[in-house]
């Protein structure tokens, strides 16, 4: 697995009231909300990223509004309904 150091001045977790596991919890989780919204990397993938289950991650995504239902327009969502 690969592991990205990233930089945070100590300023910024001071005012945040951040601690450094904090601050890398943090950096996994909104790394694998970006990759999942942005780069359509599987949910599986990014709740590892995150260090979360599945379910906990989805209700992550929840808490930014974000949606595992991918739906371009009313018709695909009604297909769906028709097919479950």
């Amino acid at each position: 697995m690969c592991q990205i150091a990233v930089a945070i001045p100590d300023e910024v977790l001071y005012d945040r009231g951040l601690s450094v596991s904090e601050a890398q919890e943090l950096a996994r989780r909104m790394t694998a909300l970006g990759l999942y919204v942005n780069e359509n990397v599987s949910l599986g993938y990014c709740s590892k990223i995150a260090g979360m289950h599945k379910e906990d991650f989805i209700r992550f995504l929840g808490t930014y509004g974000i949606s595992i239902f991918q739906f371009d327009d009313l018709s695909e969502l009604e297909e769906d309904f028709a097919n479950a």
